[in-house]
């Protein structure tokens, strides 16, 4: 979830914000707590954040409010950020603008809030080609993330048109164990459009990437847009990459 919301006291947007308004906020605006989102493994909290006379709607998780995993290390909250900067990197805007703040509860990441049609998820959004676009750049952003939980709900249709992938802490692992559920382009062509994005990667990760990640996991990242530009197509489920709860 993400953006304004009428129970906040502001009202929902019908238009998408400056992505560099948004972030700009994001980064000097006082952060209010609204309360603890649900279903959540890890302290995840709505907030509102204020700067001047601008507010925006965002999540905010602390790197002390995550459970311990013995397969990531603490200060999941960012890899949400190298997420958001890879994203940005390859041009594809496909997740929402993502900070690093001092929070009530301390350092964590801070979200824009996407105001967005909840009964809509990768399962529902797949049905309609006219999606397959940002779905494919979300399926390739996995891919080179290495995205371990990439479940349906967390593919989100705004309310102005624009899907947003949400929830990256699980990514970046330098073992490859992609689990997601956007398997429907498997053995097409990645396309030349994004294969010339995902070279510029290939070549070396962007400087505000790297700072998110640990040395072997930036090597990893290398050698999977490597892998991507070399194999030219989306690969197939091998029977182990689905996450769980699906959506």
């Amino acid at each position: 979830m993400n953006e304004d919301s009428a129970d906040t006291g502001t009202p929902s947007l019908s238009k998408p914000i400056d992505t560099g308004v948004a972030r700009t906020i994001l980064q000097r605006g006082e952060i209010e707590l609204l309360g603890r989102m649900p279903y959540s493994s890890n302290a995840t909290f709505l907030t509102r954040i204020v700067d001047g006379e601008a507010a925006v709607n965002g999540i905010y998780k602390p790197a002390k409010g995550e459970r311990p995993l013995w397969d990531f290390p603490p200060g999941l909250y960012r890899r949400e950020i190298a997420a958001y900067e890879l994203s940005e990197e390859l041009g594809w805007g496909v997740v929402p603008p993502t900070v690093e703040r001092v929070g009530p509860h301390g350092t964590g990441s801070v979200q824009l809030f996407i105001d967005a049609d909840f009964d809509q998820h990768h399962f529902t959004l797949v049905k309609n080609v006219k999606n397959h676009p940002a779905l494919r750049k979300l399926c390739v952003l996995d891919l080179l993330a290495n995205n371990t939980d990439r479940k349906s709900g967390h593919c989100l249709l705004s309310k102005w048109g624009t899907i947003y992938g949400i929830d990256h802490g699980l990514c970046f692992s330098a073992e490859f164990k992609l689990r997601t559920v956007i398997w429907e382009f498997a053995n097409e062509p990645i396309g030349q459009e994004l294969l010339c994005d995902i070279h510029r990667l290939a070549e070396s990760v962007p400087p505000s990437v790297s700072p998110w990640l640990d040395q072997d996991e930036i090597d990893a990242l290398l050698k999977r847009a490597q892998w991507l530009t070399e194999s030219q197509v989306f690969p197939e489920d091998d029977g182990y990459g689905w996450p769980w709860p699906l959506i």
